[in-house]
């Protein structure tokens, strides 16, 4: 068998993995991407982000149209298509797909289709379609991603049991939907199928949604969650899944209460693990840690110094534009560079909810945590006029800063757009700005960013469309 030589290969092509094997070629390395699905984009492109994103767009459409009777617009009740609606989703992602296609070849990044294996430190066998083929790399970057986690409780082999993949192939619409686990996909996924009008209900083992979120920002999300689903459990955990007839029956526990329901499909959306096994790692010498992620340092190197990994492998927030700094981060380490290290950048966290909540930087409780001396300041969307002229006065704008400094240590948004907003917010904290600095910047009038420089204002007790406390 013929072995090739190669100075970067990169194993995965999402959003780490493609940003990581564009950025090398623009710096002038010859790279070989390998990739075991059909198109390029990983998860995020394919089975994640992007339809998640046109379903969560489709959905809003319906609930905008109910919404449109307050301002004089009334339509008949919609008619849902879902062959044209999986159609449109399908084609978006195609054409990004394609887009990506495109991106590689441009930068004459060639692509490899076929699940990689490492041989050992040196050498990948990659089985394509064609046989397998051995590659000795210089350097590689694993950037193979992560696969929703399906507790073996409820891994029952019927289809009516879904993780988010099935969930976006969007079959049909059960009338009753039960959501396990209340995470960002759990909720965003749920709130899909509500407006489609699907019976949501929502099992959470902690004792609130988005464990980590600031508890004030979770508050309007819980008012709108609780009317668009039918049950929202907190401590609340699953013991078992039954195929009962053409449902599922599934058996909950909270404190010394038991009881069953049926419903007719399920979505489990516990979290996500990596996909770190059968990929020889142990024969190329890559430590992994007790929960199977890959270890790296501040560089992304792992314990083989020519061997680098980035994304969802490696722990932490499995978000794609986390993923995508890491990229470049490991490319720069290969360069021979000293890149900025991932622990001092500001990562924006969205959840697409509706309505949309997003963060960047320390939250109220992390401040208190590392006893951090804060002050806070707010704005209230109801007295936004952008936000009343939208009918959607259901946000807050809140921003953390130092109270000796006056630096911005974080900034909370929820409320329509949110996630729109968040990246001056994240330019703010990088690069270390005053409250000050927020509220002299001339905002825009009317529009929802300007909230940040009220909520700026008002800490300073001067927001023009608030009044100062007494």
């Amino acid at each position: 068998m013929d072995q090739r030589s190669v100075d970067l290969v990169v194993l995965g092509a999402g959003p780490g993995g493609y940003a990581a094997a564009f950025y090398a070629a623009d710096r002038g390395l010859s790279v070989l991407l390998v990739d075991k699905g059909e198109r390029l984009g990983g998860v995020c492109l394919n089975e994640g982000c992007i339809p998640s994103k046109a379903l969560i767009h489709a959905t809003h459409l319906i609930d905008q149209a109910a919404e449109a009777k307050d301002f004089g617009i009334k339509f008949v009740k919609p008619k849902i298509d879902l062959d044209v609606m999986r159609v449109k989703k399908d084609a978006i992602i195609q054409q990004l797909g394609q887009g990506v296609s495109q991106l590689a070849k441009g930068r004459k990044v060639e692509v490899l289709q076929g699940k990689g294996f490492f041989e050992d430190s040196n050498t990948l066998r990659v089985e394509t379609s064609s046989g397998q083929q051995m590659l000795s790399f210089k350097q590689a970057i694993i950037a193979v991603g992560s696969t929703p986690t399906m507790p073996a409780a409820f891994d029952l082999g019927n289809s009516r049991i879904m993780t988010s993949k099935e969930a976006l192939d969007i079959q049909d619409i059960p009338d009753s939907l039960l959501v396990i686990g209340g995470g960002y996909i759990g909720l965003e996924l749920g709130m899909v199928y509500a407006s489609l009008k699907s019976r949501v209900s929502v099992v959470e083992a902690a004792d609130t949604l988005l464990g980590g979120f600031d508890t004030e920002l979770l508050r309007p999300l819980l008012a709108s969650v609780k009317k668009k689903f039918d049950d929202v459990y907190f401590d609340t955990k699953i013991l078992s899944l039954a195929t009962k007839s053409k449902q599922i029956e599934a058996s909950f526990i909270q404190g010394d209460k038991q009881w069953k329901a049926s419903y007719d499909k399920v979505l489990v959306s516990v979290g996500r693990s990596p996909l770190t096994a059968n990929l020889g790692l142990n024969h190329a010498g890559v430590d992994l840690d007790d929960r199977s992620f890959i270890r790296v340092n501040q560089f992304q190197q792992t314990s083989v110094p020519h061997i680098y990994a980035i994304g969802d492998v490696v722990g932490g927030v499995m978000l794609a534009h986390k993923a995508s700094k890491e990229a470049r981060i490991a490319v720069d380490a290969i360069l021979g560079e000293t890149p900025v290290p991932l622990a001092d950048s500001v990562i924006p966290a969205v959840v697409f909810t509706d309505p949309e909540i997003a963060w960047c930087g320390l939250t109220e409780k992390e401040a208190k945590e590392r006893d951090v001396d804060y002050k806070v300041g707010r704005f209230n969307w109801a007295a936004s006029g952008k936000a009343l002229a939208l009918g959607r006065t259901d946000g807050l704008t809140k921003v953390i800063y130092d109270a000796k400094s006056e630096r911005i240590l974080g900034v909370g948004f929820v409320g329509a757009f949110a996630s729109h907003l968040v990246s001056e917010a994240v330019l703010a904290v990088e690069s270390g700005l005053s409250i000050d600095d927020l509220a002299l910047t001339i905002h825009p009038h009317p529009t929802l960013s300007e909230t940040l420089m009220e909520a700026a204002e008002s800490a300073l007790g001067f927001s023009t469309h608030i009044l100062a406390k007494t």
